[in-house]
């Protein structure tokens, strides 16, 4: 029977978490139910400050794994769960955040689908965080082109699903400590050819917390992110 591995970094997330796990659990047990796939939900704290850990520890759940890490930074905690995921047999892989921002009612489109691409990422067409998260996202496309020659219609949306084998192929190219690891998973599935499709997804507003987010950070991740994506894109010439 297939495998499909939920994913989710945490950070901070004590007003969301329950409500996430709560949401997202739901499409588990379906899938379980169904009897297509067996399903499991995997939440990294990525070592919060708040209650966000202790909460997840509360939910007993027969496919729900809490987990709990150092902290890294968003970029390193998918990493980390992506190859949890891949350790633990992983077929597919779909990832989203913990925020409350996607709908557990759009991945039905993506599970309908899943044998047909390697890689299947939300398009975030009408957003509601705000346009400092749209000038993030208007900024790495541009970086991507710049770097890889490719135009990505939305590379870094936490919300995706994945050919498990495919995801392997692609993430041994990404530094352990890359902060924005999903835009070059994007960009390597494109310039590598591989099946990908782009699907508009609603983005509501931050269900609760706090967004990390500001200019100060924007013009940061940008400037590091230049380097970065050189470097793996050397690698990619190079494999």
């Amino acid at each position: 029977m297939e495998k499909i591995y939920f994913v989710m970094p945490a950070y901070n997330e004590a007003a969301n978490i329950s409500e996430t796990i709560k949401d997202w659990y739901a499409v588990v047990e379906r899938i379980n139910r169904e009897g297509e796939c067996c399903a499991v939900l995997a939440v990294a704290d990525d070592g919060s400050r708040d209650e966000t850990y202790r909460i997840m520890s509360e939910f007993r759940l027969e496919h729900f794994e809490p987990l709990t890490k150092p902290n890294g930074g968003h970029g390193q905690t998918v990493l980390y769960l992506y190859r949890h995921a891949l350790n633990h047999g992983a077929d597919f892989v779909f990832q989203t955040d913990s925020d409350g921002q996607t709908s557990p009612d759009e991945f039905w489109q993506m599970y309908a689908a899943r044998h047909d691409y390697d890689f299947q990422i939300g398009h975030r067409n009408h957003r509601q965080d705000g346009w400092q998260r749209v000038l993030v996202t208007r900024t790495l496309r541009l970086l991507v082109w710049l770097v890889f020659g490719q135009w990505v219609t939305d590379a870094n949306t936490p919300f995706r699903l994945m050919r498990a084998e495919s995801l392997r192929q692609v993430i041994w190219l990404i530094p352990d400590d890359f902060f924005l690891c999903n835009v070059a998973i994007s960009a390597i599935a494109v310039k590598r050819h591989y099946a990908v499709r782009f699907l508009p997804i609603t983005f509501r507003p931050r269900q609760g917390g706090v967004n990390s987010i500001n200019m100060k950070r924007i013009v940061k991740i940008g400037w590091k992110a230049i380097g970065d994506l050189w470097r793996i894109n050397a690698r990619l010439r190079n494999s």
